[in-house]
């Protein structure tokens, strides 16, 4: 015959049940609103689906990544600056729908990076190595080589003429 204490008690036995109930309702509650990391390359959009009855999304760091909102429930994230932030939806009554990590990586594959001293540049290599300014080259490569882009494209639009 075992003895009292060796058993269980009813009690024990329910807070258990409600403990692995709980832990169960939590994780569900957590895979709906948890859709994992989205990662994105600086200057590049990608394109996403919001859940349903999302009436409200935020981005947690807008220097980071930015959103614009499309017809059907459709978001395009664009990666503004390298780092790491979050993306929640929201419901008409302000609770939380869904959220995701969002990171924003640099280009991996064609940029060779030249490190000088302090002094760092950057060259796209597709296929002829040209200057590709990237955040955290030097002050005077970046302005330089924004310099030059701006006054191309404003000989390309017209716009040196006005």
């Amino acid at each position: 015959m075992r003895s009292r204490a060796s058993l269980p008690s009813r009690r024990t036995a329910i807070r258990g049940t409600v403990a692995l109930s709980l832990l169960a309702l939590a994780a569900t509650a957590r895979a709906e609103t948890d859709i994992g990391v989205v990662t994105v390359v600086v200057d590049n959009a990608k394109v996403m689906r919001l859940p349903e009855r999302t009436q409200t999304v935020v981005v947690g760091n807008p220097i980071i990544a930015d959103i614009t909102l499309q017809k059907n429930g459709v978001l395009v994230l664009t990666g503004k600056s390298f780092g790491t932030t979050n993306l929640i939806a929201l419901d008409a009554a302000g609770a939380m729908i869904a959220e995701s990590q969002i990171r924003v990586e640099a280009p991996q594959a064609a940029v060779i990076t030249v490190q000088r001293g302090l002094e760092r540049e950057s060259y796209s290599c597709t296929p002829a190595c040209q200057p590709s300014v990237q955040l955290g080259d030097s002050a005077k490569y970046f302005g330089d080589v924004s310099q030059q882009a701006e006054n191309r494209r404003k000989l390309a639009t017209g716009a040196s003429e006005r």
